[in-house]
């Protein structure tokens, strides 16, 4: 089996702007959002690379997605590296040619990189956690050309769902569909496993005519009903491992929450773990960051500050006395001054907390500035999301709240609100 995860190509289409989660994307692929303190792509990166897959090809689209993801993973020589895979991955990027939709991706790139192999397709903004031997292996028994991941959720909204027969083959597949149009509760999770004659087939005239037609061709839109409207076998696969979609700060802080909490078996170690009873890991490798590190252990030791349940602290960190840090994940370089409370959020690197300062079910994005003071504390709660460069006055209040990056809020109330500008009505 090995053998033949080295051959399998896995595609992954990046595009798009990722609205649910704005401010946070702003300026950013989400691909590339930090989570856990790394790109959110490189957790699922990491799944399949254990399991023995070499050859990852990145559907970019548009300039940011492009360079936030060349940037980081380049040909894929740091990445192995840095998670010690041997031999190492190979990724690809999508030529500068505009593409319509993951399926016209998926097209490209197959032609491009001459690829006549099977495909696995995931998509960039998700973290799973499968074996993706038996997903395999499930495909080739079917003998169809899509099998589909498939996932029990309470609340199909925004997912696509699939009606299958006794024999797992679907035979109706609805793309986000009305409460009263939803066949069942079986979600799409966007983990494809075409056979390779998928190749030849989205070269045909019909799927021209979607082209042509719609200016589109998306996965879950297009060429999956279309497959099944031209008969060929398309099956389901319901996932046994851990799936997230991170697609809203709530589903961001909830899979933070999730893998903190060992749920997500590909990503157990997180480095520095403080005992083994206790889910706290404080990070550090340089001689400079361990000094950091020792000095914060020493302050939980002491009581001086408080870490309580799972609790991620990156490197070059800062945290001051006084300070509770509750289910969240601090990222590399932060400064978090005295009496600060954080509980269940994330704050990104480079962040600055000052003094006093509440931050509760939040994401603030990096070298962002909270000014707060014991006089005029500031808070942030309720999956408000603070993009990057931002700068809070002492006094702000942030209810779930959505401030856009580079902007210098002045002290008042910020209650369900989408700050863009400094204009604010």
């Amino acid at each position: 089996m090995n053998g033949e995860m080295e051959r399998l190509w896995v595609f992954i289409p990046v595009g798009g702007r990722a609205t649910r989660l704005l401010p946070l994307t702003a300026e950013v692929s989400k691909a590339c959002l930090r989570l856990i303190n790394r790109p959110l792509i490189e957790i699922a990166l990491l799944c399949l690379a254990k399991q023995g897959i070499k050859n990852f090809i990145f559907g970019v689209k548009g300039y940011t997605n492009y360079r936030d993801l060349h940037d980081y993973f380049e040909s894929g020589i740091g990445f192995s590296a840095r998670y010690n895979i041997k031999p190492r991955i190979h990724i690809k990027y999508q030529p500068n040619v505009v593409d319509y939709g993951s399926g016209d991706s998926a097209r490209i790139n197959l032609e491009y990189y001459d690829i006549h192999e099977s495909l696995f397709a995931a998509q960039g903004d998700n973290i799973f956690d499968i074996s993706l031997e038996e997903f395999v292996d499930y495909h080739n028994s079917k003998g169809g050309v899509l099998t589909i991941g498939l996932r029990e959720v309470k609340d199909v909204t925004g997912f696509g769902v699939a009606d299958l027969d006794e024999n797992m083959k679907i035979s109706r597949f609805v793309e986000k569909p009305k409460k009263e149009e939803v066949p069942s509760n079986l979600a799409n999770t966007g983990l494809y496993m075409f056979s390779r004659e998928i190749r030849e087939i989205l070269k045909e005239d019909g799927i021209e005519t979607i082209l042509k037609e719609k200016k589109r061709l998306d996965f879950g839109y297009d060429v999956i009903p279309y497959l099944i409207e031209t008969g060929r076998p398309v099956y389901g696969f319901v996932l046994k491992g851990s799936w997230y979609d991170v697609g809203t700060p709530a589903r961001y802080l909830d899979t933070m929450h999730d893998i903190l909490n060992g749920k997500l078996t590909s990503l157990q170690n997180f480095g520095g773990r403080v005992s083994p009873r206790e889910k706290i890991w404080i990070q550090g490798e340089s001689t400079e960051s361990l000094k950091q590190r020792a000095l914060i252990v020493k302050k939980f030791r002491e009581g001086n500050i408080t870490l309580n349940g799972s609790v991620l602290i990156g490197r070059h960190c800062q945290i001051e006395d006084g300070t509770t840090i509750t289910d969240s994940c601090i990222d590399n370089y932060c400064k978090i001054g005295k009496d600060v409370i954080i509980e269940n959020s994330a704050i990104m690197d480079r962040a600055i907390i000052s003094e006093s300062a509440t931050i509760r079910k939040s994401i603030v994005g990096r070298q962002v500035t909270i000014n707060s003071t014991f006089e005029k504390p500031t808070v942030v709660e309720h999956f408000s999301s603070i993009a990057d460069d931002v700068v809070l006055a002492p006094g702000c209040y942030i209810y779930e709240g959505k401030v856009y990056p580079h902007l210098n809020l002045p002290e008042g109330k910020f209650e369900r609100m989408t700050v863009k500008s400094i204009a604010v009505n």
